[in-house]
C-alpha cells in the first residue's frame, strides 16, 4: 500500500526553514544537533547555581558528628559535584566540550537541610550553565547516596540557576532567592 503525502515538498522546505529559526538544536532534517559555535566570540562566561537537599534531624545530626559510614558527606558530595561539571559534556546529549576555567562546589548543612552552590567559570564560545547545575545536581544526588541508609526520604529542592553572565544573551540573575 502506497503511503500518502502529508506535505508537499515546498511546504517541508518551509517548516525546516521555520524551524530552523525557532530551535537552535536541529539540522536541516528536523534531526536534534549540537550548535555551531564556530562563528561566536570567545568571552569570559560564569554561571551560579543552587539547590537544597532536605534531610531528617537524624541524619543532620550524623553529618554534624561526621559518623556516616560512607564518610564526610560534605566533602565528598563537593568533590563529586566538580567531577560532574569537568565531564558534562559526556552526560548531557548536544553539550559542548568546555576548558573549565574554574568550578566552585559548597555543601553546607544548614538547619533542615544541605544548601549546594556552585560557580563555574570558562573563557569559550558558549556557556557555562550546564556545567555549574550538573555540578549542583551530582552533589545533592551524592547527599541522598551517603544518607540513605539514615533518612530515606530526602528530596532536592530548587535546583536552579542564580546568575549567568557572558556571551550575547547578557548578564543574568534569577529573582527572588530560593530558601536558604
Amino acid at each position: 500500500m502506497a503511503k500518502k503525502k502529508i506535505f508537499t515538498a515546498g511546504v517541508v522546505k518551509k517548516l525546516r526553514v521555520a524551524a530552523k529559526s525557532i530551535l537552535t538544536h536541529v539540522d536541516a532534517r528536523g534531526r536534534a544537533a549540537m550548535v555551531d559555535v564556530g562563528e561566536k566570540a570567545v568571552t569570559a562566561r560564569r554561571a551560579v547555581a543552587e539547590a537544597r537537599v532536605m534531610i531528617s534531624p537524624a541524619l543532620a545530626q550524623r553529618i554534624r558528628k561526621n559518623s556516616l559510614a560512607k564518610g564526610n558527606v560534605l566533602d565528598v558530595a563537593r568533590l563529586a559535584g566538580i567531577q560532574a561539571a569537568k565531564r558534562t559534556d559526556e552526560l548531557i546529549p548536544l553539550c559542548h566540550s568546555l576548558p573549565l576555567d574554574s568550578i566552585q562546589v559548597r555543601a553546607e548543612l544548614r538547619r533542615d537541610h544541605i544548601y549546594i552552590w556552585s560557580e563555574a567559570k570558562v573563557t569559550a564560545k558558549t556557556g557555562v550553565e550546564m556545567e555549574a547545575l550538573l555540578a549542583v545536581a551530582i552533589a545533592a544526588l551524592t547527599v541522598i547516596d551517603m544518607g540513605k541508609s539514615i533518612d530515606r526520604a530526602m528530596t532536592i529542592e530548587g535546583l536552579r540557576m542564580l546568575e549567568k553572565e557572558g556571551g550575547r544573551s547578557g548578564h543574568f540573575v534569577a529573582g527572588a532567592k530560593a530558601r536558604r
